[in-house]
């Protein structure tokens, strides 16, 4: 992901969309970047026919094409990169910035969340670096406030996908949470991710659960299909976010091995709980 241009939204009317009916009781998303090869304009209609309330990580320009499909683009990009963010001071600066253009931008649209990371340890003492996140954060936890729009810090693995990670345990991500302080500071607990590092997914959400603003999904081990081919049965999940009264989004991001929106159809239903 990187920031781009922010180009002005034009209001446009939401297109009739004859959606699969759902029980509504998760609202569900996925990831545009998964489907980079599919148009914009075709993956927007797309998913409105499976009855995805929204797509997540997509940047301003392309918010009024989701909006014209009755999607909420309900993830975009916040400040930092994965290996560089808020666990080094001398990126606050860069960062409280990059994070004064893009809340408002987003509340402005009506998006609700904003994506940031903890960067990489490269030798930082997970004790120095929770610190350094909480600081960070705290400087726009405010204006997050201000605008009703929830910064989420993603947790990641440091075993597969993204070495040296330094948000990659649950109960440290939690703590950052809790030492922050604000309702509209939270996490983004990515359930691919954390079955990689930890497991217990399940126990571990409802102990976290004050703490989480959003989930991604992807099949384990791969980041594959949620089926029958990897180790996490995401019903029971599904079903344990809804029983704690989840009113957030629950975007897929899996990595499609066959037909894209096919696989995309078969885990929507699956998590339609």
């Amino acid at each position: 992901m990187t920031r781009r241009t922010f180009v002005p939204l034009l209001a446009a009317a939401p297109v009739a969309i004859a959606a699969t009916a759902r029980k509504g009781r998760l609202k569900q998303s996925a990831c545009r970047w998964c489907y980079k090869d599919i148009p914009i304009e075709t993956l927007a209609r797309q998913f409105a026919d499976l009855g995805l309330k929204g797509m997540d990580l997509i940047e301003p320009e392309d918010w009024p094409v989701v909006k014209k499909y009755g999607l909420v683009p309900s993830m975009t990009t916040g400040a930092g990169t994965i290996p560089d963010a808020l666990n080094r001071k001398e990126n606050h600066n860069k960062l409280e910035q990059q994070f004064r253009e893009t809340i408002p931008r987003a509340a402005a649209a009506g998006v609700p969340n904003v994506i940031t990371f903890s960067g990489n340890r490269r030798g930082m003492s997970d004790a120095e670096g929770l610190e350094n996140c909480v600081i960070g954060l705290k400087r726009v936890a405010a204006l997050a406030e201000d605008k009703g729009v929830t910064i989420c810090l993603e947790l990641l693995n440091s075993k597969v996908n993204h070495k040296d990670y330094m948000c990659d345990h649950t109960a440290w991500g939690a703590e950052v949470i809790k030492q922050v302080g604000s309702p509209r500071v939270k996490l983004l607990y990515d359930i691919y991710h954390m079955q990689i590092m930890e497991g217990d997914v399940i126990r571990t959400i409802r102990d976290n659960f004050a703490s989480i603003g959003h989930f991604h999904t992807g099949g384990v081990p791969g980041r594959h299909e949620l089926d029958g081919t990897q180790e996490l049965s995401y019903r029971p999940i599904a079903e344990a976010i809804v029983a704690l009264g989840y009113q957030g989004y629950f975007a897929h991001e899996f990595v499609p091995s066959r037909d894209p929106i096919k696989s995309l159809g078969e885990a929507v239903d699956l998590c339609d709980v």
